[in-house]
């Protein structure tokens, strides 16, 4: 996918993860979503499909459960972004893990990414 640099498309996005987030947070009850944190969202050029991060404690299979519970409540958000926004139409929304902040905590001293 490629993302989109456009100040609307930056915008819309950071709109997007904040309508997301708050739906996490408050409506979802998806206890494989305990303690998610969705870290960013990328659209792309047309902005049919959105590229959403999130981050979780955790191993990897933590991170799979959360990306299935994510997965699953796709629907329901999309259903909950349309509820909360005035768009002519919403974008797919698609789910990455976002190793970022752990790829920063754990990092070895010394070694060539640091």
């Amino acid at each position: 996918m490629k993302a989109s640099g456009t100040r609307r498309s930056l915008r819309m996005g950071d709109q997007f993860l904040q309508e997301l987030a708050t739906l996490l947070l408050e409506e979802v009850q998806d206890p494989r979503l305990e303690l998610v944190s969705l870290t960013g969202c990328k659209l792309n050029a047309d902005m049919s499909i959105a590229l959403v991060s999130f981050s979780v404690g955790g191993g990897p299979e933590r991170r799979k459960l959360a990306l299935e519970g994510l997965n699953k409540a796709k629907g329901f958000l999309r259903s909950g972004l349309a509820r909360r926004m005035n768009s002519r139409a919403l974008p797919d929304l698609r789910f990455t893990h976002d190793d970022f902040l752990e790829d920063m905590v754990y990092a070895k001293p010394g070694s060539a990414d640091s």
